[in-house]
C-alpha cells in the first residue's frame, strides 16, 4: 500500500501531539525543589522571595526572584522551572537563592 500525502500529514500531527503532551506531563510531574533539601538550605532557597531574611542573607534585594535570575530555565509566566544550580528539580519562579544572578 502506497502511504499518500494525507496519511503522512496526518500522522506527523499525532506525533508532534503525543510528544507535546508527554512534555507537558513531564514537567507538570518533575520534582520540585523543597526548602527542606539540603541542597537548598545551601542555597537558603526561598520558595517565596518576600519571605528571605535578609539578615542571613543580605545578597538580597527587593524585585529579585528566580523569575528573572540568569540561571532559571522556566519560560517567562510558568510558576516552576528548572534551574541551573538545582538540577533536575524544578524552583519556585517567586523564589530566590543566594545563587541569584542578573547578568
Amino acid at each position: 500500500m502506497k502511504a499518500s500525502r494525507r496519511t503522512f500529514l496526518i500522522g506527523s500531527v499525532a506525533a508532534v501531539s503525543a510528544l507535546t503532551w508527554q512534555r507537558q506531563v513531564l514537567a507538570d510531574t518533575a520534582l520540585k525543589l523543597d526548602e527542606s533539601d539540603p541542597q537548598a538550605k545551601q542555597y537558603s532557597y526561598k520558595l517565596d522571595a518576600t519571605k528571605v531574611d535578609v539578615a542571613t542573607s543580605p545578597a538580597y534585594k527587593p524585585g529579585q526572584t528566580c523569575a528573572n535570575c540568569s540561571l532559571f530555565q522556566g519560560q517567562s509566566g510558568d510558576p516552576y522551572g528548572g534551574c541551573i544550580i538545582f538540577g533536575n528539580k524544578q524552583v519556585a519562579a517567586a523564589g530566590w537563592c543566594n545563587a541569584y544572578t542578573n547578568s
